[in-house]
Formats: structure tokens, C-alpha cells, sequence
């Protein structure tokens, strides 16, 4: 196995925690406040980014949003409840004592690498523990020497829904998986995946709705 070293590691986390976003809201208005949802989340991209093999040659959020949602519907089966543990709890303290210094002597708040440089601890770490205190602070991010909040919505979640329709394809018969390989894999029309298929357009459309309602099921 090939982990990625410290500096990688550090950057998969902060690109891709936009992407927690995107998986937390497959389960938004399902029983479970969205925070708790983004806090499992983001429990998943920090084991993501720990168990992922650069030597597999897989993209890493290819590998990450399995973990992600796998953290996601474990905390429905636990019963909607994050477990922290105190030393996490005890650094999201640390964190907001920081970053409330560090804002009075800058005049801005901390990016997340500032805050784990100034405490000596890992970023990775640091991130769980921001994202599991209570009320959450604002996680920053830093892109040419500017700072915004990362939003909610994101054009990845496209991306982790069709991450998480790989890991259900296998469970189709061959023709429903080609079918749909080549409309969201592939991004061909209707007509074209008919005229592939042996089928008419009306068809496909029919075939379509009826495997993505029952993927849907399997997914959620």
C-alpha cells in the first residue's frame, strides 16, 4: 500500500470537504440534523484520506465518497447520534480558544492550517474535531491568498451520486447496466443509447425511470 504523505493528505482533505456537503445532502430532511450529518461526513474524508492506496491508481474521491456515505449510515444505525471522544472535544475547545485569539490580534479569523500549525496537531485531526463541536466553527479556506466559507451546495454532488450508482451497477442485469454506463457514464442521449440497444427512445426512457427508482432504494 502507498498512503499519501502529510502534504497530500492535508490538500485531499481540504478540497474535498465541499464534497462531505454533496453526500450529506443525499440525507438532508431524513430524521437527522444536517450538522450531524456533515460531522459523520466528515469522520468518513479523514478515514478516507488515512486508508486511501495512491498505488491503486483510483481518483481519490472515487474512494472517499463510499467512506463518506458509509459514515453517513452509520449514523442512522447508531440512532442519529455522533460519538465524540473527549479528546476531540477537548481540541474543538482548544481550537475556539485560538482561533478567538488569533482574531483579535489579526483582525481575521484563522484558516484550518494556521489553527493546526499554531496547536502543533495534525490537520486531518483537527478538521474532525472542528466539525463534531457544537456549534461548528467556520471552516475556512485558502485559494490564492483569499478566504471564503465553503458553501453548501456544490456541483460535486453529481459527482457522489454517480460514485455511489458504481457500487449498485454490479447488482443490474448486463443490458440495464450498459444502459445506464452510456446515459450518465457516457452522457448520450436517449436516442443514442436506443439505437445502441436494439430499443426505441420511449423505451430506454421507460427502462431508465424504472432502474435509477430502484437504485435509488438501494442507495438510500
Amino acid at each position: 500500500m502507498t498512503p499519501l504523505v502529510d502534504k497530500s493528505r492535508q490538500d485531499c482533505i481540504e478540497q474535498n470537504l465541499a464534497l462531505v456537503h454533496a453526500c450529506a445532502q443525499r440525507y438532508k430532511g431524513k430524521g437527522i440534523d444536517y450538522d450531524d450529518l456533515y460531522q459523520a461526513g466528515c469522520v468518513g474524508l479523514v478515514k478516507a484520506a488515512d486508508g486511501f492506496d495512491v498505488s491503486r491508481g483510483l481518483r481519490f474521491s472515487t474512494y472517499a465518497v463510499p467512506v463518506i456515505l458509509g459514515e453517513i449510515r452509520r449514523l442512522f444505525r447508531d440512532g442519529g447520534t455522533v460519538k465524540v471522544s473527549r479528546s476531540l472535544k477537548e481540541l474543538a475547545l482548544k481550537a475556539k480558544r485560538e482561533q478567538e485569539q488569533f482574531q483579535r490580534v489579526q483582525g481575521r479569523e484563522a484558516t484550518i492550517n494556521e489553527l493546526a500549525e499554531r496547536l502543533g496537531v495534525d490537520y486531518g485531526q483537527l478538521v474532525e474535531a472542528l466539525c463534531a463541536s457544537a456549534p461548528p466553527l467556520s471552516l475556512t479556506h485558502e485559494e490564492d491568498n483569499a478566504e471564503f466559507d465553503l458553501p453548501v451546495d456544490s456541483p460535486v454532488e453529481a459527482l457522489s451520486d454517480s460514485i455511489a450508482l458504481r457500487q449498485v451497477l454490479s447488482l443490474l442485469e448486463a443490458k440495464d447496466r450498459e444502459l445506464i454506463f452510456l446515459r450518465y457514464f457516457k452522457g448520450q442521449t436517449q436516442t443514442l443509447v436506443a439505437q445502441q440497444l436494439g430499443m426505441t427512445q420511449v423505451q430506454v426512457s421507460r427502462r431508465e425511470k424504472k432502474i435509477l427508482l430502484a437504485l435509488r432504494e438501494k442507495l438510500l
